[in-house]
């Protein structure tokens, strides 16, 4: 397929390699072929109430921030990715998982928003979230709190819990402003549909780069391994 040759590798490796290149071609095609069909969606239901969530406005002073807010005048698309915060029902801790995918998230946010509007949201109060930021050195994200409004559970980012209480959810979701009239586009349902055993639900994996670095690897993905929120040792090595 290429002439491509890598300096010391055997025979039996370039023609494994060239399998795998194989596949990973044929992989392309219905990738693309998706996110096709994930852009040609019809517009999607409205949204319930515009709802009024808490952030920082532009003076750094905390308020109500109406849902039709986040859109900026020259864009007309909204991202929001429902972090698990607090990650148990009866806790206040944040989600280790979903910090690690916002650490990478806030360096690439000042190149998303150039095309498309941004924010995360959770479900405890602001001032914990701003003190988790914080912490993580995060610049350049949105951050809004959800709490007193129906949105998490109108938008699958949190579930009636086992026991009581409800479970907030890693839910990614795309809206789409026409006018005034503010639709969902897309939501990460794959995260509720059934994996086979052994897989990884994936449902946000297209932008969560850690995962997709240890899938280059020959460790993998691992199953013992999950992102902290500090890391008292030396960080786990992937390749070499």
């Amino acid at each position: 397929m290429t002439d491509i040759c890598f300096p010391g590798e055997a025979s039996e490796y370039r023609a494994a390699r060239d399998r795998l290149l194989e596949r990973e071609v044929e992989l392309r095609r219905p990738t693309e072929e998706v996110a096709e069909a994930r852009r040609a969606l019809p517009p999607g239901g409205p949204i319930p109430e515009d709802y009024v969530l808490s952030g920082l406005h532009a003076d750094n002073t905390a308020g109500g921030v109406r849902f039709s807010e986040l859109f900026g005048p020259d864009r007309d698309t909204l991202v929001i990715y429902s972090m698990m915060f607090p990650v148990e029902p009866d806790g206040d801790a944040p989600c280790p998982s979903c910090t690690s995918f916002l650490d990478a998230l806030d360096g690439a946010a000042p190149h998303i928003t150039q095309r498309v509007n941004l924010a995360v949201v959770v479900k405890a109060p602001l001032d914990r979230l701003l003190a988790h930021a914080r912490d993580r050195g995060w610049r350049h994200l949105r951050l809004l709190s959800s709490a007193g409004t129906a949105f998490n559970r109108d938008y699958l980012a949190e579930i009636p819990a086992d026991g009581g209480g409800v479970q907030q959810m890693p839910m990614t979701n795309v809206f789409r402003r026409d006018g005034d009239a503010i639709q969902h586009f897309w939501g990460s349902e794959l995260l509720y549909a059934p994996a086979e055993p052994g897989q990884d639900p994936r449902h946000s994996d297209t932008i969560d780069p850690q995962w997709n670095v240890f899938d280059l690897c020959p460790e993998g993905r691992g199953t013992d391994w999950n992102p902290a929120l500090s890391y008292t040792d030396a960080p786990p090595r992937c390749c070499g």
